[in-house]
């Protein structure tokens, strides 16, 4: 649906709607979404936090309850599972990490387990698995890249053969799958680009010809989808901006026309932002919509990290064990 010219409401972000629509899905303990959501809750809580300090409402959440909750989370093999009572994998121990890094306190995190239980999940041929039930995908290298920064141990893990393996999943087209051979997706796109910058291994890629795949991800609507031939989602405003992000090509896309699209997503009578206008709204995109029109430097939002997936506050807070996204482009943005 192509947004149209008098966007009304809609017209600006609702920022007061969307942070009393994540306090209010985090409070709702008692509906069927809750207990729905338990196996992946972790994340769900780095991405209503990391919105809520996107649009500078952070404080609206009980800190101290959710510090705890997280630290709870942590198992004997020091990995962190969606919530207490679910098992250990590199997804909610990367989002652990960055829900106590927006707190600032990852100080109390015991570093030492965390990084044994990363390392051990790295295969011979430098991919990564998630756990210990040995799912390959290119997002674990990324993860395991980007806990290992958080945790300033960046050497903890051989990055050179994590860059290979994400090497060998590029594709024809520029773009990468989860595995080699495997389909291209923005969302694998994300990953590798922000793995090989993380390893300092950029020049790994085709600069051009993967922003030229991702700038044809946008639709006559102004949304970007994740693939050739599929439908918008707002969700892919962070897959594909980040990584242009990173390699300096943001401006190879129409913002304005994906500003709207974003703005067009939102919930005006309760709040949150969905996939596509007028569908229902959910944290997971909320999220994404604010962290893609932050990339754009859409007035009133604080900025976000295109590789930590973190507010550039946060990021510049912590020590450098990796480079900024700052350092990424080896050249200067196209004028």
């Amino acid at each position: 649906m192509v947004p149209p010219e008098d966007l009304g409401p809609r017209a600006e972000l609702l920022t007061a709607k969307h942070a009393a629509f994540i306090k209010k899905f985090a409070e709702n303990t008692s509906n069927f979404e809750y207990f729905a959501t338990e196996h992946f809750r972790m994340s769900g809580v780095y991405w209503g936090l990391t919105a809520l300090y996107l649009v500078g409402h952070l404080d609206d959440m009980d800190e101290d309850a959710i510090v705890n909750w997280v630290l709870e989370s942590q198992h004997a093999d020091g990995g962190f599972g969606g919530s207490p009572r679910h098992d250990s994998h590199l997804l909610y121990t990367l989002s652990a990490l960055q829900v106590m890094a927006l707190y600032q306190k990852l100080h109390l995190i015991d570093a030492d387990k965390v990084i044994a239980y990363v390392a051990s999940m790295q295969q011979p041929d430098g991919s990564f698995s998630g756990d210990e039930w040995g799912e390959i995908d290119t997002r674990f290298t990324y993860i395991a890249l980007l806990c290992c920064a958080l945790l300033q141990r960046p050497d903890a893990i051989d990055r050179q053969k994590a860059a290979a393996y994400i090497a060998s999943c590029r594709n024809f087209d520029g773009g990468f799958g989860a595995r080699p051979g495997m389909e291209s997706h923005a969302g694998q796109v994300f990953t590798c680009v922000g793995a090989l910058a993380l390893a300092d291994s950029l020049h790994l890629l085709d600069r051009d010809l993967l922003c030229w795949w991702l700038c044809e991800r946008q639709t006559d609507t102004g949304g970007l989808n994740g693939r050739p031939e599929k439908r918008e989602d707002v969700c892919y405003s962070w897959w594909c901006l980040s990584a242009l992000s990173i390699l300096g090509r943001l401006h190879w896309i129409d913002q304005d026309a994906l500003t709207r699209y974003i703005l067009f997503c939102q919930d005006e009578e309760e709040g949150g932002i969905s996939d596509q206008p007028e569908d229902m709204a959910d944290v997971f995109h909320t999220f994404f919509g604010i962290a893609g029109l932050s990339l754009m430097g859409f007035p009133g939002l604080e900025s976000i990290d295109p590789i930590f997936a973190l507010p550039t506050k946060i990021v510049q807070q912590l020590k450098p064990a990796a480079p900024s996204a700052s350092s990424q482009s080896s050249e200067a943005p196209d004028v």
